[in-house]
């Protein structure tokens, strides 16, 4: 089972050549070998895209339309944080657009975005699974439930807290 992922290592050819040839360097093998490379960095980094096009054949353009067509791939790292928006009918109807609209404005950061100083990565999810506490979030292995825009603000600076930053 994979958790999240972040950066943990700075990319290497040889860790990429590994997993290209673990493949087979085929290209029917892209989208493993993405994932794979995505499982070890957190993310897909640009010099990655390289080595497999350079090991493969493959162009660097089909390779980038590969991760960047299926949302699953992360073209960047991810912030220490990641925070998942639930926006499934409950939680929208409880008011999930004012929760992302309270976490961009106390992380700077939308859906999709990590904020500027790298501590939280927004994504907005269809269901958390857990509609009676809408509306919720995770934030990391956590779910906070039964939100309102000043509480998710609250534990976000709890959570700036417990990384550090003594907010």
């Amino acid at each position: 089972m994979v958790t999240q992922t972040r950066a943990r290592e700075t990319p290497s050819f040889s860790v990429i050549d590994a997993i290209v040839h673990k493949h087979n360097a085929e290209r029917g093998a892209v989208i493993p070998i993405l994932q794979e490379v995505q499982a070890t960095y957190g993310y897909i980094p640009p010099i990655a895209i390289d080595r497999i096009a350079k090991i493969t054949g493959i162009t660097n353009g089909e390779i980038y339309g590969t991760a960047t067509f299926y949302n699953m791939f992360r073209l960047e790292p991810l912030g220490e944080n990641l925070v998942k928006v639930c926006h499934g009918t409950a939680c929208h109807l409880a008011g999930a657009e004012r929760i992302s609209e309270s976490i961009a404005i106390e992380v700077g950061a939308r859906a999709g975005e990590t904020s500027p100083d790298g501590k939280f990565t927004i994504e907005q999810v269809a269901c958390l699974g857990c509609c009676s506490s809408a509306p919720a979030l995770m934030i990391n292995e956590e779910i906070h439930g039964h939100l309102t825009p000043e509480s998710v603000r609250k534990v976000l600076k709890k959570c700036k807290r417990k990384d550090g930053d003594g907010v």
